[in-house]
């Protein structure tokens, strides 16, 4: 009978023993977090510049001890080329990957939409770093977007135009992607009236890619401006700019924070100066934590300067660990959930979430004088 009592309890031990252990290898486990974007491609900028903040945050946010209950942040990129079709595929993948708790992704509005349905269908939530069109968060309650939408930036450049440069005839020229023609549709037809000291005179539209503005420079001067606000990235506000300027050295020229980058100044060199844009973060801060944040990136990535939709993507990944923190767990939806409460101190400056997954975010004004970004003191103007 002793026997057979020492024999039960040494099985329960073993029981024990092994569910104690299987209950330790889940707590051990890595929470696996995605970033998409396009990796290679025309915007790999934009793409590798999402994965390194995001990576970096992590190796910092482990090196700190990872999470509320000592787990560790593993990060899963993918690349979805800045394809709709590509992205909707990944995002099957990633919500078919329980361990993939949260997307830091896609780049453009586009790209995220075609995605969106597939990560609120499955419940995994997805803050796009980008993401600016109206309708993007409005998809469902697990899309968040940390970046401002289109009419809030649009306005921050007719404000620019208004006050920096006294603009009086404004035209618009808008590359032709679903967000370029959204945002010159908002701009023209929906924020002017709100700026009567401003006159739109034109408005132009340009196939993504184009290297040649000749017609384009030649149809915007018969409108006869004083500024032209250039929907586009830097890849055409560049080339543009040097385009233009050779013709007439004296026109403003006002972009958006996605043109953002060192390659502006690059590919417009001399042409760049006086070129103004809004911008979420500027790598300049005097910030303890921008300041921090710039020289690890630069150190960890060969001495590049981050961008602001890179700094909001290096936000990105700190609101899901915030957030799971909080919720003290690392469910899809507690994640989700407890997203709409915080409010995150971020070198991108403090933001949290509207009922319909919106970011508020205060803009600075940026200016390229002698081939560098400055920041234009508005108390000043």
């Amino acid at each position: 009978m002793k026997k057979r009592i020492m024999l039960v309890a040494l099985l329960s031990l073993l029981v024990l023993g092994f569910a104690f252990a299987n209950g330790s290898k889940e707590t051990q486990k890595p929470i696996k977090i995605a970033v998409v974007g396009p990796l290679t491609g025309d915007f790999a900028e934009y793409g590798q510049g999402f994965k390194n903040a995001v990576e970096l945050h992590a190796k910092q946010i482990n090196a700190a001890g990872g999470i509320f209950d000592g787990r560790q942040i593993e990060i899963v990129d993918f690349d979805d080329k800045n394809s709709g079709e590509e992205a909707a595929s990944i995002a099957e993948r990633i919500a078919g990957n329980k361990d993939i708790v949260g997307v830091v992704g896609h780049f453009a509005s586009g790209v995220s939409m075609a995605a969106a349905p597939t990560y609120e269908e499955v419940g995994v939530p997805e803050i796009s770093p980008s993401a600016s069109h109206p309708d993007y968060s409005g998809m469902g309650e697990y899309i968040f977007r940390n970046n401002s939408l289109i009419n809030v930036e649009a306005n921050e450049t007719l404000n620019i135009a208004s006050d920096v440069f006294k603009a009086k005839r404004v035209a618009v020229l808008a590359v032709k992607t679903d967000w370029g023609v959204k945002t010159a549709d908002i701009l023209i037809n929906t924020l002017a009236k709100d700026h009567p000291e401003l006159e739109i005179v034109g408005y132009e539209e340009i196939l993504d890619g184009l290297t040649d503005f000749s017609s384009t420079i030649t149809k915007l001067r018969s409108y006869k401006p004083d500024t032209i606000i250039v929907c586009a990235m830097y890849n055409i506000l560049g080339p543009f700019a040097n385009q233009y300027r050779d013709i007439d050295s004296k026109i403003n020229l006002i972009g958006f924070s996605n043109a953002y980058s060192e390659q502006l100044i690059k590919l417009a060199q001399e042409d760049g100066n006086g070129i103004a844009l809004p911008a979420i973060f500027f790598h300049e801060s005097p910030e303890a934590k921008v300041r921090s944040f710039v020289d690890d990136y630069m150190k960890d990535y060969a001495g590049k300067i981050p961008s602001s939709l890179t700094a909001q993507a290096y936000d990105s990944l700190g609101m899901f660990v915030q957030a799971i923190n909080e919720a003290k767990s690392a469910d899809r939806k507690a994640i989700k959930d407890q997203l709409y409460k915080i409010n995150y101190d971020g070198v991108a400056g403090v933001t949290y979430f509207d009922a319909t997954g919106d970011a508020f975010k205060t803009f600075n004004w940026l200016m390229i004088k002698d081939g560098k970004f400055t920041m234009i003191d508005k108390s000043k103007l």
